[in-house]
């Protein structure tokens, strides 16, 4: 039997990228997903509506806040200026009630749609930390 001789070298190596187990891991990837997919709800927020309530307050503490941030309030005929630091022991010391639990005279904050949020929430963080039981936002209704 006559020898093989090699000339050179025996192997070349190969200087490409193996691209099938990558293809197999994307498909394997994409039919979990397509199958997953399907599954998944959305979470969504039932946000509540704007409209009119069925009976309106009598009397109601009302906390105006103007376009410069100013805060006054009205309760019946009356009616003072106020800060953000001191509106709730305002409020608390116009009419005692809103602090009670049964029967609690409400207080509504109307403020000027051009104000920054963050008064608003203020206010109304200030007067849940004096327990005021009845706070609520007054609003343009469209009709």
């Amino acid at each position: 039997m006559p020898a093989v001789t090699s000339r050179g070298r025996g192997r070349r190596t190969i200087n490409e990228i193996n691209m099938v187990p990558f293809i197999d891991v994307m498909l394997v990837l994409l039919i979990i997903f397509m199958v997953t997919a399907p599954l998944i709800t959305p979470s969504m927020i039932a946000l509540p509506k704007v409209g009119r309530a069925p009976v309106q307050p009598q009397n109601p503490v009302q906390i105006l806040i103007g376009k410069d941030e100013t805060i006054q309030i009205k309760f019946k005929t009356d009616s003072r200026p106020s800060s953000l630091q001191v509106v709730a022991d305002d409020v608390v010391k116009l009419e005692p009630l809103v602090r009670h639990a049964t029967d609690a005279t409400p207080v509504v904050i109307s403020a000027d749609k051009s104000i920054k949020y963050e008064t608003v929430v203020n206010v109304m963080a200030a007067l849940r930390k004096a327990e005021v039981v009845r706070v609520g936002l007054s609003v343009q209704t469209s009709n």
